[in-house]
């Protein structure tokens, strides 16, 4: 029994993980950042800050990765981490503008090792920072453009993309670019609790419509649409009679709280993968309840808790996904980086979870 234990076995595990990268990453610092003071005796230490540690120093990229400076290098990476930073599809509180850089900055709380997982990111992956997407704060439908020609760049180069908004109205741009680079169907799973397939709100396209233009793209059909979380009395009217129209999957809190995460998962992965040839993952922050992720721009009491979240989304890698996109982390409102950080773990599980079940990085073995 105690060999069982998922601790013991990542134990096991860490002995079959090479440092080599972190090695390099100790010699790099000495020579880029020259070697300290004589009174150190940790002589891997360097003058100038130039690694991981320590964690508060630097500059910000998503786990002190490389910053792609020029993004036609970015194929060089097994991930893009991109942020997308656009909050004028906000329908209540903006500042999700402020997410890609809050998730860059509380990213470097980590060193890349799992002991849930029994896992060294940093070993497993490349991952490179490539910057921020030029959005146009006063128009979402430049906007719409330039980050479906962006996430496009990222694909055609190789790399899975990450995107880290900014409001939900980017995954209308994500979709459709995801969307040009399946031969066959795409599915969605969104994780939420607005429904967000109104297809106007206040006379424009906002951060309420996306799915409802998403699922006009010719490969990427409404059946295969699932949304999860869904559920309290904020922004649902008008996209609920949409979804019943076009027939989109809902699984409401209620649903997960009764079914259980595991079971609402499994039909969710049904659902999404049916006729599908890929899956995409939209994972809205405030399916979290606010009384963990209180950075939000629109937060819904009754929503998920924190391991419910990371079960789901490591629960979704596990069959491989092409791309995801995290969003509405809204730094302005968070306290002490706590959704922020939710959101760096979002990531981390869900690549976590691709390269242990061989969809990223090396085979597993």
């Amino acid at each position: 029994m105690r060999s069982n234990l998922s601790g013991m076995r990542a134990r096991r595990k860490l002995r079959d993980v090479s440092d080599r990268k972190r090695r390099e990453l100790v010699e790099r610092a000495l020579d880029l950042g020259l070697p300290a003071a004589r009174s150190i005796n940790d002589r891997d230490i360097s003058l100038f800050s130039r690694s991981l540690d320590p964690m508060f120093a630097g500059i910000n990229t998503f786990l002190k990765s490389p910053y792609v400076e020029n993004v036609r290098d970015i194929g060089r990476y097994d991930v893009a981490f991109v942020g997308a930073p656009f909050d004028m599809g906000t329908t209540y509180r903006a500042g999700a503008r402020f997410g890609p850089q809050a998730v860059r900055r509380i990213s470097a709380l980590y060193d890349s090792y799992s002991p849930d997982l029994g896992m060294d990111l940093l070993e497993e992956i490349t991952i490179g920072d490539a910057g921020d997407i030029f959005v146009i704060p006063a128009n979402i439908e430049k906007t719409i453009d330039q980050i479906e020609l962006g996430v496009g760049h990222i694909l055609d180069a190789g790399a899975f993309p990450v995107i880290v908004g900014g409001d939900h109205s980017i995954g209308l741009p994500d979709a459709t670019a995801l969307a040009k680079h399946v031969d066959g169907r795409l599915g969605i799973i969104h994780f939420d609790r607005h429904i967000d397939t109104a297809v106007t709100t206040m006379d424009e396209r906002m951060h309420t419509t996306h799915w409802s233009h998403a699922t006009k793209l010719p490969n990427v059909p409404p059946s295969n649409l699932v949304q999860i979380g869904i559920g309290g009395w904020i922004g649902n009217h008008a996209g609920v009679h949409v979804a019943d129209e076009l027939d989109t999957t809902v699984i409401s809190m209620f649903d997960v709280d009764e079914l259980g995460i595991d079971r609402a998962m499994e039909i969710a992965l049904e659902i999404a993968w049916r006729d599908a040839d890929a899956v995409y993952l939209s994972f809205d922050i405030d399916v979290i309840d606010p009384g963990y992720a209180p950075g939000t721009g629109t937060p819904e009491p009754g929503g998920m808790t924190p391991r419910e979240a990371l079960r789901a989304v490591r629960t979704v890698a596990r069959e491989g996904l092409i791309g995801m996109d995290v969003v509405e982390i809204a730094p302005p409102y968070d306290v002490a980086d706590t959704t922020s950080q939710l959101g760096a773990r979002v990531i981390m599980d869900t690549l976590a979870t691709l390269v242990e079940h061989g969809h990223l990085g090396r085979p597993p073995g």
